[in-house]
Order: structure tokens, then sequence, then C-alpha cells
């Protein structure tokens, strides 16, 4: 059994091959820091060769001294018409200065005859000066058997020669790929038995997410022996994306009692949230360990459970990846779920109370509402619901207007809003549309009243409607996501009328901000 694995993040290469994803060589300088801080073993840059921005990355990232992760340069073996020295791919992962390079190759007949169209005898050449040629360099090479997995079962005698020859010509690791994406965890187990008898190299694994199995793969290779697994952050890739190595990580260290160089698996989270971040995509909220919903309890059996024994409906304790538990709050609820939910906000209940809460949160969402992703307008409402009087301001009216006029259409809405002492501010603002005219006038005539609403912006607007049948006379459901540049939070409305829907989300929204501010949780 190999007892130690070692990491290959292949995010900034990969991973930026995500649809819609594209890193700048700032962003790859950003995340090569977190994730050599996070412990991975070997940070892949990209393909210095194709592009300039990879080019300037790999010159920037030679001034930054990195404490545990190896940097590494990707890119093909040789092309069949020219010598290694010759060749422009080869040369550039010499001239990124790494101590480590990483080569792919085609292991594969069906591709090096019909990708490349070359003979089988000569894309062996290709890859023994390939790799040859990066070792007399004094490179330590990684070899990529692209397709091997395939290769194998379609030219067994083959694709086991192509690494051979590359282990003779100096290759360190021999990692092999299931680049479509599409082998189960059975044959990967196999293959990789059967490589670590036949070869003296390190045997790693690079798995593709097409069939799902990304992760499992990668798990059966090192329990048949690989002692390298790639992948990436978020499973981030091409098509279905690459084996992600946020399920990687734990499974290896809490599961399988396999030894790595991360130092601290509960920064795990953070680094899936910073990776998201950067890539500038929402990170999947149902993403095993790191995802939001990974340790989210609704059903009220499931959470009575677990506020007895965590270990009931949890297969790790959240904390030890760096997340948390969540208990949500809908019409499955039991008193268990609300009296948790209370007691997580700082409201100390009694179980009849929590009855009572529960009625009319059931009561409320047979209506369209949804509580479980707006959690600050169900703290009002709990609060609400207790008698506390905490009504910073009252909404006397508003008027909202439309003007079209040619191609263009504009809206603007007054509104008169009181404060608790009596005092009426009345102010009008335009807007792109009803609902943003009727926000800024809100806000705008509350910061006379609390001059701390100016630091809330409107971060996310949606709108569900809850019965398509009814067509335009449709019930519909508002949920608006805030912050302050402190704390975010999420309110709903619902209405027949989306503005009227709208507006109680919008109030929502205030009204929580100003209640944690004056208990000192705002900004």
């Amino acid at each position: 059994m190999v007892d130690r694995v070692s990491l290959y993040d292949t995010t900034l290469r990969d991973g930026a091959q995500t649809e819609g994803v594209s890193f700048s060589p700032e962003d790859k300088l950003d995340v090569l820091v977190r994730l050599d801080s996070f412990g991975i073993d070997f940070v892949e840059g990209g393909f210095p060769s194709s592009n300039p921005k990879d080019k300037a990355f790999f010159k920037a990232a030679q001034k930054i001294e990195l404490t545990n992760a190896k940097l590494v340069p990707f890119g093909s073996t040789r092309k069949a018409s020219v010598r290694a020295g010759q060749d422009h791919t080869m040369r550039s992962l010499i001239e990124s200065e790494t101590d480590y390079v990483c080569v792919f190759g085609k292991t594969w007949d069906l591709h090096a005859e019909r990708a490349l169209g070359i003979s089988l005898h000569e894309n062996l050449e290709v890859i023994e000066d390939s790799v040859s040629f990066l070792a007399s360099k004094g490179r330590r090479v990684i070899f990529d058997a692209e397709h091997f997995f395939d290769g194998w079962k379609a030219n067994h005698d083959y694709a086991m020669e192509a690494l051979a020859v590359a282990e003779r010509a100096g290759a360190e690791y021999l990692v092999l790929c299931d680049t479509n994406g599409g082998r189960l965890p059975t044959e990967v187990a196999k293959a990789v038995r059967e490589v670590r008898r036949s070869c003296k190299a390190q045997v790693g694994v690079h798995a593709h997410n097409d069939a799902e199995l990304a992760v499992a793969n990668s798990l059966a290779a090192v329990e048949a022996g690989a002692s390298m697994v790639q992948g990436t952050i978020n499973g981030l890739g091409e098509r279905c994306g690459n084996a992600n190595l946020c399920s990687i990580i734990p499974a290896l260290m809490l599961k399988m009692g396999r030894r790595t160089s991360v130092r601290d698996l509960s920064a795990l989270t953070a680094t899936a949230s910073f990776v998201g971040e950067v890539a500038n995509i929402l990170l999947d909220q149902r993403l095993p360990y790191v995802g939001k919903s990974a340790f989210a309890h609704k059903g009220g059996v499931h959470v009575s459970a677990v506020l007895k024994d965590p270990r009931t409906y949890e297969h790790i304790p959240p904390e030890s990846v760096g997340n948390s538990r969540r208990i949500l709050v809908s019409e499955l609820a039991g008193t268990s779920n609300i009296l948790a939910k209370a007691k997580e906000l700082g409201i100390e209940e009694e179980r009849d109370q929590g009855r009572s809460i529960l009625e009319k949160l059931k009561e409320m969402e047979s209506k369209g509402y949804q509580f479980e992703a707006a959690e600050a307008s169900f703290e009002l409402l709990v609060r609400r619901l207790r008698g506390e009087n905490f009504e910073p301001f009252k909404l006397e009216g508003f008027r909202i207007f439309v003007d079209a006029s040619g191609d263009l259409m504009r809206s603007e809405a007054s509104v008169k809003v009181v404060d608790p002492n009596g005092l009426v501010e009345h102010t009008a603002s335009d807007g792109n549309g009803p609902v943003n005219a009727l926000d800024k006038a809100l806000r705008k005539a509350l910061e006379r009243f609390y001059p701390e609403i100016k630091h809330i912006r409107l971060i996310d607007y949606k709108v569900r409607v809850i019965d398509a049948k009814e067509a335009t006379a449709a019930v519909v459901r508002v949920l608006i996501r805030s912050t302050d540049g402190v704390m975010t939070w999420t309110t709903v409305g619902v209405s027949e009328n989306i503005i009227e829907a709208s507006l109680l989300a919008l109030i929502d929204s205030l009204e929580y901000k100003l209640l944690k501010s004056l208990n000192g949780k705002g900004k």
C-alpha cells in the first residue's frame, strides 16, 4: 500500500479550459500562492508555448518563493517532423526554469495513427526523444500518458510499451490518464496494478469526469498503488470537468488513512471558495465536503437525530474540512428544526413556542414563501411572532411612474416613510425599472434616519413564478440578496403583484440590516 500520496493540481491549466473561465496572469499567481499555502505538492501552471499569458505567468512566478509546491509547466511531446532540441514546445518547457516539467504523449494507437497521422513506431520515437531531451537538461519529467486506459483496453501491448519507453527515457512519474472520462473504477484499478508490477517509476492518475466517475477512479487508482493524483479544485475542467481534489483530498486523509502534504484540512472549504471567486464562478452548493449544502439538514427526523448525535446523518464532522452545519426550515421541518435554527440565530425558544412558529411557517410556505434560502426573513418572522417590537420605520405609501419614450423606458418611484419618532421623509428616485427605482427611493429616504443604510447594495434578485398555470396572474416569490460589505443576507417576499413581492423583500432586507446594526453586528 502507498502510504503517502502526492497531490498534483491542474486548476490553472486543465481547469482554465472550463467553459466561461479565464485566468489572468495575476489570477494565476494568486491561486498559486494559495495552493502552496494549502499544501499542494505540484501546481501545473499552464502551457507556456501556447499563449503569451502563460509565458508571462511563468516569468513572474520565478520571483515567488514557494514553501511547499513545485510549479510545473505543461506541454506536448515534440512534433514528429523535428527533433526535440529544435521543437518550440520543448524549448518553452526548458525556458520556464522549473525543476519539474510535465509532458503528455499518445499511448492509444488510435490517436497516434489518426490524430497525429504517424506510425506507431514513430510515436514511440517521439515519446523517447522528448522525455530524454528534457531529462538531459536536468528536468524531472512527469509523463502524462494521454488516453492510457482507452489505449490499454484497445491495444494493451502498445500502451504498455509506450510507458516502458517513457520510463527508459527518464520519466520519474508515469501518469495514467482517463482523458475521455469513460472508464470504470474496476478497469482503472486493474490497469494501475499491472503498471505498478511492470514499471519502477512512480505511478499517477489523471481522471476526467464525463461518466461522473473521476473521483471514484482516482481513489481506485490509489487503492491499486498510484502515488500521485492529478485533479482540480472544485472539479473545474473541460466538458464535465476533472477529478475534484476537494473530494479526493478528504477521502484520502479521512477515509483511506493516506498521508498528504496538506497542512490544515480545515482550510479546504475556504480554498474552494477562493478559487471559485478568482475563477468568477458560483460554487455549486451541493459539492461534497465544501458545498453550502454538504451539511445542511432539512427533514425534521434528520435534524432531531443530528442534534442528539451528528454522526447519525453526517459522514464526517463539517468543521474538519472548514465547513459548517446548517439547519434548514421549511414545510418539511419539525419542531427540532425551529428550535435549532432559533438557537443558531441567538434566540432561545421553548418547545411550545417552536410549535407555534412551525405552524405559522407552514402556513406561509403554503402561500409561496420559502425560508430555507432566506434566513434573514426567517429571523425577522421569529422575532415578530415573539412579540419583539422592532419597527425601525413604516412605509406610509409609494407611487411608481413608468415613462416610455421611443426605445427608452425609465421608472420613477416616490415613497413616504416615517421613523419611530413620527418624523416623515418623502422622496423620489429614478431607476432602470420599477423595482430598482423603488429600492433607490426607499434607501434614499431612510438614509436621513439611518446613515448606515448607504452601505447596503443589492447583489442578487430572483423571481420565481409559483403557479405558472395562472400566467400573468400567478403568485411570484422574490428573493433578494444584499450586502453591506461585511455581512450578506437574503430576504423573501410573496405576492400576486411582483412590485409588492419585491417591496416586501426589500423592507425585510433593510429591517434586517438595522436590527443587526442595533445589536452591534452590522457595519
